[in-house]
C-alpha cells in the first residue's frame, strides 16, 4: 500500500514538473523543441514519460513556436506529442490511418509527427490519444 501510495504521489509530481517543463519551452521553431533543457528533462524519463505525457496531448494553449510546416503556432498538446514521439516513435498510419511514404512536406525537420497534426485535429485529438493509450497498452516499449 505504501509502494502505491508513492507510486501515486510520484506520478502527481512528475505530470506537475512535466506541465512546467512543458509551458517553459520557448523557442522559435519547433525543430528545436528537443534540443531545449526541458524537453530533454522530459526526455530522460524514457518510456516512463509516456503515459504522463499522454494526459497532455489534448491541450490546446497556444505556444509562441512556430512550426514553420503547418505555418502556425503549436499548441502544448502538440509540443508534448512531439517529445513522446522523439522517446518512442509512434506508428503513424495505425494512430492517424494516414501514410506519407515521402517524407518530404517539411525538410530538415526532426518532429515527422508534425505532418500529422492537421490531419490529428481534423479527425479529433481525443481520438488519437485514445489511440495512442491503447497502443501503449498494447505495445512493449524497448528501454533506450
Amino acid at each position: 500500500m505504501f509502494f502505491i501510495s508513492n507510486l501515486s504521489l510520484f506520478f502527481a509530481q512528475t505530470k506537475e514538473d512535466f506541465h512546467q517543463l512543458i509551458n517553459k519551452i520557448s523557442i522559435e521553431n519547433s525543430v528545436d523543441i528537443i534540443k531545449t533543457n526541458e524537453a530533454k528533462k522530459i526526455i530522460a524519463y524514457k518510456e516512463k514519460s509516456l503515459p504522463i505525457l499522454v494526459n497532455f496531448f489534448t491541450n490546446n494553449t497556444s505556444t509562441n513556436i512556430k512550426s514553420e510546416c503547418l505555418k502556425r503556432n503549436l499548441t502544448q498538446g502538440e509540443i508534448a506529442i512531439i517529445i513522446a514521439d522523439r522517446i518512442e516513435k509512434m506508428p503513424y498510419f495505425q494512430l492517424t490511418s494516414i501514410q506519407n511514404c515521402t517524407l518530404e512536406f517539411c525538410k530538415n525537420n526532426p518532429n515527422l509527427i508534425e505532418y500529422y497534426f492537421s490531419f490529428i485535429d481534423k479527425d479529433n485529438r481525443k481520438i488519437f490519444t485514445e489511440k495512442y493509450i491503447d497502443w501503449l497498452k498494447t505495445t512493449e516499449l524497448k528501454p533506450k
